[in-house]
């Protein structure tokens, strides 16, 4: 029986083939040729187990696979996306899209070096919270402020630094759990502070957290429940009546809320979200928020409130693991820039500019693609509809803003496999599948993006 491993090429052979050259030009001979001794291997397991004759690729065949399959392997997981999903914070795709004003900040400093820590007047060492404390104090009225790299940090700092060893008081109804298994309780035993439940899941009183106060109590806890709600028979007290009874039995009161709004978003039509400046003024000594959602910046949590427990959290050994970096701050400085002229922030942040797009201008662009995309011919029908989009990222999750989007129905293929050629394009188009349509909500996009679903649609067909 003849063997059959005597007509596998060898891996220079394979490597002299135009496509495989190329590669190597494109990417490097490491990465090729180790490709290419993957890919015999492979074949070798799988002659020596196969029960029957394998036919064997030529030489020229196994260089086009090999090509292909390191081709796609190059192609970063992480990638530009283009959301038509009408979740304006969608979490799967990064949350908050970053203002010019802020990518201009980090390009400027991603290059070269920056006073991260260094205070350029006097030349001695300086905080890199600087960067940012001033213009945080101003926009929420607070003494003082600090920067990790996300409100989970935020909130397991500060229980931390305030409370560890002694109990923290919270009400049943606000023991949240968020996305990637992400529950209060357990970040509070990782803080090492003693949680101490009050009240029911629907009703928590006054006097449930008075009466639960003792000798060993560290702070009163107050959680924003962002990702759900619940109504009916319901009550829970506010933060003014959680700072009185801090006064009056000396207890910190911290309020987590969540998303951290720097305005008001009843303007956008949307009800019940806290914002922080509110907490501020009622008293909390410490408010924590998130900086990537409803604040429009680059991911981070971001801790304002009293001075004295500010400076507690600081010296916590945890802040050196939680800080955030120089493109961070240079992004987060940059979009609270934009909050000191109201208009300016509606126009020049992503996230307001979307709430903030009028309906009737979101058919117009509806319109338009539908009638630029009608003709290919993997479209059966596309037309402009009406839609509901949403926050995400877990704020207002029962709340919906009136949108328009572009709906799909694919011809001679699935609403699943057009789902997924365009979530592989480039740049990739993420849209949402109902009622065996795509629908791209243009709540979303940006208007920018318009002429690239067209193009994207277009190269579908070539």
């Amino acid at each position: 029986m003849p063997n059959p491993f005597r007509n596998l090429p060898s891996v220079n052979q394979l490597l002299e083939s135009d496509r495989l050259k190329q590669l190597v030009e494109n990417v490097n001979h490491s990465v090729v040729a180790n490709g290419v001794r993957d890919f015999l291997d492979d074949l070798r397991v799988q002659v020596a187990q196969a029960a029957d004759e394998v036919t064997i690729p030529t030489p020229g065949e196994m260089a086009d696979k090999i090509a292909t399959w390191l081709e796609k392997d190059q192609v970063p997981s992480l990638r530009s996306v283009i959301n038509g999903t009408g979740v304006l914070l969608h979490t799967g795709l990064g949350r908050a899209p970053l203002a010019q004003h802020a990518v201009d900040a980090i390009d400027e400093l991603a290059t070269g070096y920056a006073s991260v820590e260094l205070d350029l007047e006097s030349g001695e060492r300086g905080q890199r919270i600087a960067a940012v404390e001033k213009l945080l104090c101003e926009l929420t009225g607070a003494q003082a402020a600090c920067v990790t790299n996300n409100n989970a940090a935020a909130t397991m700092i500060t229980l931390a630094a305030m409370a560890a060893g002694t109990e923290v008081i919270v009400s049943r109804g606000q023991l949240i759990e968020i996305g990637g298994s992400y529950r209060l309780p357990d970040v509070m035993q990782c803080s090492g502070a003693v949680l101490r439940e009050v009240g029911t899941t629907n009703k928590t009183h006054v006097s449930d957290y008075s009466d639960a106060v003792n000798e060993n109590t560290g702070a009163l806890l107050k959680v924003h429940p962002s990702n759900y709600v619940v109504m009916g028979f319901t009550k829970t007290p506010s933060i003014e009546e959680m700072v009185k009874i801090g006064r009056q039995k000396n207890i910190p009161v911290i309020d987590d809320v969540g998303s951290g709004a720097l305005r008001d978003f009843s303007e956008f039509g949307l009800s019940d979200e806290p914002v922080v400046q509110h907490s501020v003024d009622a008293g909390a000594d410490v408010v924590l928020f998130s900086g990537d959602k409803l604040v429009g910046g680059p991911q981070c949590g971001i801790i304002v409130g009293k001075k004295l427990y500010i400076d507690k959290i600081i010296k916590n050994p945890l802040m050196r693991a939680f800080r955030v970096g120089k493109l961070t701050l240079a992004a987060l400085h940059a979009t609270l820039q934009l909050y000191r002229k109201p208009e300016q922030a509606k126009m020049q942040i992503p996230l307001l500019r979307m709430l903030s797009t009028p309906l009737e201008n979101l058919k117009l662009r509806a319109d338009k693609i539908v009638g630029q995309i009608n003709h290919l011919s993997f479209i059966k029908n596309t037309e402009a509809v009406e839609s509901q989009s949403m926050l995400g990222g877990g704020s207002l999750p029962t709340q919906h803003l009136a949108s328009w989007a572009v709906a799909i129905t694919a011809n001679e293929i699935s609403v699943d496999e057009l789902a997924a050629r365009f979530r592989q394009s480039t740049p990739s188009l993420i849209g949402r599948v109902q009622n065996d349509r795509i629908y791209i909500d243009l709540r979303s996009v940006d208007p920018a993006n318009d002429i690239q679903i067209v193009q994207l649609m277009e190269n579908l067909t070539n």
